[in-house]
């Protein structure tokens, strides 16, 4: 996530840091380096002149010149600043005083829309809600298709109607429905173009005046840049919106649109999505993107992560096994398991403070067909075998990978992967540990 914007940032500000004192050329120097990053990085051109000249006022000036820390303070500064490009605070779903609470996604084909309705609705039900999806796609079937599928994954339904129904009938429609069945959010799926046209304006225009949708919400895809900023002042101009879900920001290696969607259309980005599974849909948190971009991590969403994924009584048995260095294979499968809960583990190696930008290991990359391959041949082992690998030889693991049906190649990339998150679990064996980084960026 904003790998190369990140590493260009870093690489500006440590030369900053290694300066005992700055001059005023010092930080023209490097300002006039983080311009061209964010130019690079396609964030408006607006955008980063204000920034630019947002960050030079301030750290042209006593309070950091005369500081003990006058490169520190200067990131600070830049901190500060991002944060309140990307919005400041977050800006959290408005809910209907008398349910149901109506949300309204729109954006072009390819965006990631419909996969992102059903992403909403996973998110709203981690909220207590009870999500009612309507698909009004009639021009794209396979839309249809998709978003049963997720429903019945997400065992939350999806109301459909012939696709020679008007839109708009289905939506009045599907909204009766879900009313009657005591659903509290609908989320209303609508058409998307492969660009903008009239003829798609006028229909989200009915649905909007006939609907009263609570909020409407602009699907962007990340990874288009200035294009998604353009598209966003587009949909504002013709039918207006009330926020922005970003999507494939896990993809994103350049950051612009993430940069310059709230200062160029004064919409906030609500939610963003991290990931393909649907559980990676996430509340957008100025603050945290900045700590992440500077290669500060983000603390506070790995700790939330791993407060929903973490068993707290088995993280306890493990923190003391830890200490103890009784660390072992059913052990590693466990914390596989729930490390996997917690999303692709180099974004969850990019929350830790030093670590932001460096790839996470790809032998350490676990998917769900490897995870079942490795509980396989952990399975296979004795129980003596599983408490300490170091006694598992050639012959043994001969007989271990004809008992799991893999080769003995396989078993040996397991015994290495277990060694190295053995090495790995050290950064999280007390999530006390963890906390106490809520305050180390800026103090």
């Amino acid at each position: 996530m904003f790998e190369n914007l990140s590493t260009r940032l870093q690489t500006i500000f440590a030369k900053l840091r290694s300066r005992g004192r700055l001059s005023e050329r010092d930080v023209d120097d490097a300002l006039r380096e983080v311009r061209l990053a964010l130019l690079e990085a396609d964030v408006n051109f607006k955008v980063v002149k204000n920034f630019v000249l947002a960050v030079r006022e301030r750290a042209v000036g006593s309070e950091v010149f005369e500081s003990l820390t006058p490169g520190q303070q200067v990131v600070k500064i830049v901190y500060e600043e991002l944060t309140k490009l990307m919005g400041l605070t977050p800006s959290k779903l408005v809910f209907a005083p008398k349910p149901p609470t109506s949300f309204m996604l729109v954006g072009l084909q390819g965006s990631g829309k419909t996969s992102a309705t059903a992403k909403l609705a996973y998110y709203l039900k981690s909220l207590g809600k009870r999500p009612f999806m309507i698909t009004t796609d009639i021009y794209r079937p396979a839309a249809v298709a998709q978003l049963k599928t997720l429903g019945e994954e997400l065992k939350t339904p999806v109301f459909f109607m012939d696709l020679r129904t008007p839109p708009l009938e289905i939506a009045k429609h599907g909204i009766k429905e879900a009313i009657l069945n005591g659903y509290d959010v609908v989320i209303l799926d609508t058409a998307g173009r492969l660009h903008i046209d009239e003829t798609m304006m006028e229909e989200l225009r009915k649905l909007r005046e006939e609907i009263h949708p609570h909020q409407i919400l602009l699907v962007v895809d990340a990874m288009t840049g200035q294009d998604a900023v353009n598209l966003a002042l587009a949909f504002k101009e013709k039918i207006d919106f009330d926020g922005v879900i970003l999507t494939k920001l896990d993809g994103d290696a350049r950051g612009g649109a993430a940069l310059s969607i709230k200062t160029v259309t004064n919409k906030p980005i609500k939610l963003v999505s991290v990931g393909e599974r649907l559980n990676c849909l996430e509340l957008f948190h100025p603050d945290r993107m900045a700590s992440r971009i500077l290669g500060m991590g983000d603390i506070l969403t790995l700790i939330e992560k791993a407060e929903a994924a973490v068993d707290a009584r088995k993280a306890q048995v493990l923190e003391e096994k830890l200490r103890k260095g009784q660390f072992t294979l059913e052990d590693f499968l466990n914390q596989m398991q729930q490390l996997k809960k917690m999303g692709p583990l180099n974004q969850i190696l990019g929350m830790l403070p030093g670590i932001s930008g460096l790839p996470a290991p790809k032998n350490l990359q676990i998917s769900d067909d490897e995870l079942t391959r490795l509980q396989a041949i952990i399975q296979s082992m004795t129980p003596e075998e599983r408490r300490n690998p170091n006694i598992i030889d050639g012959s043994r693991r001969l007989r271990v990978a004809r008992g799991s049906g893999n080769t003995t190649q396989e078993v040996n990339r397991l015994l290495r992967r277990f060694h190295q998150i053995k090495k790995l679990m050290k950064q999280f064996d007390s999530f006390q540990g963890i906390r106490l980084g809520r305050k180390i960026f800026l103090s």
